[in-house]
């Protein structure tokens, strides 16, 4: 169970209402880091983003993670988040549109996502009411097992 994730963009504060919208969630500062906010969904789950400024590190200090700011914040990275959310493709189709980011209805194969990438840059797998049945039923074992044709072996 995931639940919650921190990434660092540009705004922290205008992503994370543009995220509290797609969520029905709300906003707070994020006291362990300046400039940071984190957005709660208050869902049965603990479901929370946190949004960190842009170039932000976390690294591990001696006693518990430590907040890093360097120069150097990457375009794109290979982490992404899926989330299921209660708001319709139509709503997070119009959410993308405001804040001219990339949103897009995608066919994973045996499910589909909605891409919206926050500033362009980060990327969220929404999954709207009308689609996550498809992607939690195919995300069972042996569904998975048999789409990728292929038993993964036990670590000794």
């Amino acid at each position: 169970m995931l639940h919650h994730i921190s990434i660092d963009v540009k705004n922290p504060r205008r992503v994370a209402e543009v995220l509290a919208k797609v969520m029905r969630g709300q906003v707070f500062p994020f006291p362990v880091h300046e400039g940071s906010y984190i957005v709660v969904a208050g869902d049965q789950y603990g479901t929370a983003i946190e949004l960190l400024p842009a170039g932000t590190s976390l690294v591990p200090g001696l006693e518990e993670v430590e907040f890093k700011a360097t120069s150097i914040a990457p375009r794109f990275g290979s982490v992404h988040a899926a989330l299921s959310v209660p708001t319709s493709l139509q709503e997070i189709e119009a959410i993308g549109v405001q804040e001219e980011w990339i949103v897009r209805l995608c066919d994973r194969g045996p499910f589909k996502v909605i891409e919206f990438w926050v500033e362009d840059q980060f990327a969220f797998e929404f999954l709207s009411p009308e689609i996550v049945s498809e992607y939690l039923e195919f995300m069972q074992l042996g569904k998975c097992e048999a789409f990728l044709n292929q038993e993964v072996p036990a670590v000794a």
